[in-house]
């Protein structure tokens, strides 16, 4: 089968789709509550592969303690991937998660009722 020159290869890929309980979906909102968190997620995708510590680090105006605080939040929750090698840590998203939140929420849009 040849691949779609339209698609990232990723898209191609058949990968069952993530699901997330009412606990882990829980979770992951709280942990993207935090707006900290959720410019550190935002940094990381926007990497397009694993971001270092020393990177986002020096983007951000915390401290290395609370940095560090705000990655294990996003791991806990299931968001990101910690790689670590020797002393240094590399942060990827985890597959799949956030368009599982975003199948999850949009399910709960109902339709316009014109008629009220």
């Amino acid at each position: 089968m040849a691949a779609n020159p339209t698609k990232p290869l990723s898209s191609q890929t058949s990968r069952k789709p993530t699901h997330l309980s009412r606990a882990r979906r829980a979770a992951v909102l709280k942990a993207l509550a935090d707006p900290r968190r959720f410019e550190l997620l935002e940094q990381i995708a926007k990497a397009q592969c694993p971001l270092g510590c020393a990177q986002a680090r020096a983007a951000m105006p915390i401290s290395a303690a609370t940095l560090s605080h705000h990655i294990k939040e996003l791991e806990t929750a299931g968001l990101i991937n910690v790689r670590r090698e020797g002393k240094f840590h590399y942060l990827s998203l985890r597959a799949g998660v956030l368009a599982a939140l975003a199948t999850g929420l949009a399910a709960l849009e109902q339709p316009d009722c014109a008629g009220r």
